[in-house]
């Protein structure tokens, strides 16, 4: 019998599998497909080209200390800074640069004021002066399980009640992060195309601007300015073989392509079955597989069927966020807004915000609760073969296309099987708009659509971030109520991770480093004894 057998091989899976291992567990990874790391992973799509399958960008994951607590480094793990960490284009026919978001505060407010005024150019500064201590303690809350004392603990520092502290104080930090982004973003700035920057890059968690809640995914650019994203040398799926490498090097195993079928909980432990007819037996079981998919494999265990479906009529998927297209070229963007006096990658470095004003947003998103396509696509390119030659062969480059918001079902009986070429058209058309030539320069093109993200990447729904990430669905009721903390009520020692659970979506280990935190904690306080190695 195992220790630990963890079903998945998402990158909060594999980083709850590694602090298992350290700890001494015997530990196996199961992964239904053929490449480990899920969303996190790099192939070859295109002839020398490594392209991500999922994410490209790392932010949270440099803010919470696993990489260096596993000491990925020593397994090849290197990020180069994504600085400038974002561009705006400015919009077509405006007479005005783009905004150039550096890593260095004192650079991007100059380009604000050269852009948007001085006026925007110092309330920017404020904007990150108040958000940065927030987006601080915020990373704190997610760093345990989403617990009322570990909340407190995280955010006791900002003035909750307590030590004398005015209660005027507390309710004004609560509507700071109850707000809707909009709210924040119209009290703070007047440029519309700064604020559609910046709502474009809250909106990468999924929801819209216009809900409550959502000022926080703003006020995440403040630590930017701190640490910005990182991108893995090799592609984001540096970051899975770094992982794997920590694993093997602690006697763990990652078993590819075998996907598991059932979960059942015995009198002494888990027993666990796969398509390949294989059975084998663990203490204890992380589940980094779409929560969706853990209740699946529970109930084919036998677990209570009446609290299942309940639970799954619980769980929010959504219509689904977006799409990706991904290319590879023979030129990056040139964008006539652009700087001409950045040194090294300049705005390819990071993120290219293609949007200049809110109601280009709302309208995809609109269209998109209706089960309809938007009616220009919201989109954000990446190039960061030019932050990292190794990703391409030489004189070439790639670039991904991501687009909000794309419905996975649409309305009318229509199928992404005869739709997805013609909107990844529409994509490209996005970017050759602010810059003129770029669609000359496509050489291969592959395109995901949320329908080929659940296929390839079991993102049910084509949601990126598995359940919708809106304020009822967060923290203490992520992905529910009941499923919150990270365990399944009557199923003692399954443990949940991944994108699922708090603290949601992106590329952080969180959620991971928490589920194997609580094994071990539960572990030590039964007394249950290990199976060591050898």
């Amino acid at each position: 019998m195992l220790d630990a057998i963890v079903v998945g091989s998402g990158h909060n899976a594999l980083v709850s599998a590694c602090y298992l291992a350290e700890a001494g567990w015997s530990v196996q990874v199961l992964e239904r497909d053929t490449v480990p790391g899920g969303a996190v992973s790099t192939v070859e799509r295109f002839p020398g080209h490594r392209v991500d399958r999922g994410s490209s960008a790392h932010l949270m994951i440099r803010h919470s200390g696993i990489v260096e607590e596993l000491r990925l480094a020593d397994h090849g793990l290197s990020y180069v800074d994504c600085d400038p960490w974002a561009f705006a284009p400015a919009p077509v026919g405006a007479d005005r640069p783009g905004i150039v978001f550096h890593r260095d505060l004192d650079a991007t407010c100059r380009s604000i004021e050269n852009a948007c005024g001085a006026a925007d150019a110092a309330a920017y500064r404020r904007f990150v002066a108040d958000w940065t201590p927030r987006a601080r303690h915020m990373m704190r809350a997610f760093a345990g399980p989403p617990t009322g004392v570990q909340l407190a603990r995280a955010f006791g520092g900002l003035g909750l009640p307590g030590r004398g502290r005015p209660a005027p104080a507390v309710s004004a930090l609560a509507h700071a992060f109850l707000s809707t982004g909009d709210a924040l973003l119209d009290a703070y700035f007047d440029d519309e195309p700064l604020k559609a920057a910046l709502a474009w890059f809250g909106a990468q968690s999924g929801p819209p601007m216009s809900e409550p809640g959502t000022a926080p995914m703003i006020g995440f650019a403040a630590l930017m300015h701190t640490l910005p994203p990182g991108r893995a040398v090799g592609g984001s799926g540096a970051l899975t073989s770094a992982l794997i490498g920590r694993l093997t090097a602690d006697g763990g195993q990652v078993v590819l392509g075998d996907p598991v079928t059932e979960l059942r909980r015995g009198v002494d432990g888990w027993t666990v079955r796969t398509a390949g007819g294989e059975v084998r037996h663990a203490r204890v079981v992380v589940a980094g597989c779409h929560v969706l998919t853990t209740l699946d494999l529970l109930e084919r265990g036998g677990h209570d069927t009446d609290a299942i479906h309940g639970w799954r009529r619980g769980v929010r998927v959504g219509p689904g966020i977006g799409m990706a297209v991904r290319l590879a070229t023979d030129a990056l963007p040139v964008y006539p807004s652009a700087p001409a006096d950045l040194a090294g990658p300049g705005v390819h470095a990071g993120l290219q915000l293609l949007v200049g004003d809110r109601a280009h947003l709302r309208a995809a998103h609109g269209a998109a609760s209706a089960g309809e396509l938007p009616p220009r696509p919201v989109a954000l390119a990446m190039t960061f073969s030019a932050l990292d030659p190794s990703l391409s062969p030489p004189g070439e480059h790639q670039a991904t296309l991501w687009s909000q918001w794309h419905p996975y079902r649409l309305s009318g009986g229509r199928t992404w099987t005869d739709l997805a070429e013609a909107e990844a058209d529409r994509i490209v058309a996005e970017i050759e708009a602010l810059a003129p030539g770029y669609t000359a320069s496509v050489r291969h093109r592959h395109v995901q659509s949320p329908l080929e993200l659940e296929r390839e990447l079991g993102l049910r729904g084509g949601n990126i971030m598995h359940v919708e990430m809106s304020l009822d669905q967060m923290l203490l009721w992520r992905p529910t109520p009941d499923l919150a903390g990270h365990r399944v009520p009557g199923a003692d020692g399954l443990y949940l991770t991944g994108a699922s659970t708090h603290p949601g979506g992106g590329v952080s280990g969180y959620s991971g480093r928490t589920a194997a935190r609580l094994a071990l904690a539960d572990a030590r306080r039964t007394g249950r004894r290990r199976i060591r190695r050898g």
